[in-house]
């Protein structure tokens, strides 16, 4: 499975790791993903998300039917394409 929030859309970024000589080597900086299990009342079921630590402060925010509305919402859409 692909490093993907599947809330924010973070995904892995490329630059470099520099030394006291300032070498330069390339790295990658991946983002801070957790396997997170949430209950959906409207539904009556667990939904488990791939999502960043951001997501999971979205998620308090905003509610997961809210989240969980949004992520269908992209999903239907990418299949119509």
């Amino acid at each position: 499975m692909s490093r993907i929030c599947q809330v924010t859309g973070k995904i892995p970024m490329n630059g470099n790791n520099r030394s006291h000589a300032m070498n330069a080597t390339k790295r990658r900086f991946l983002p801070n993903l957790h396997y997170h299990r949430f209950w959906v009342d409207s539904k009556q079921i667990f939904v488990t998300l791939r999502i960043s630590t951001k997501g999971i402060r979205i998620i308090d925010k905003k509610g997961i039917e809210a989240v969980w509305a949004d992520i269908s919402n992209k999903t239907t859409q990418q299949g119509k394409k």
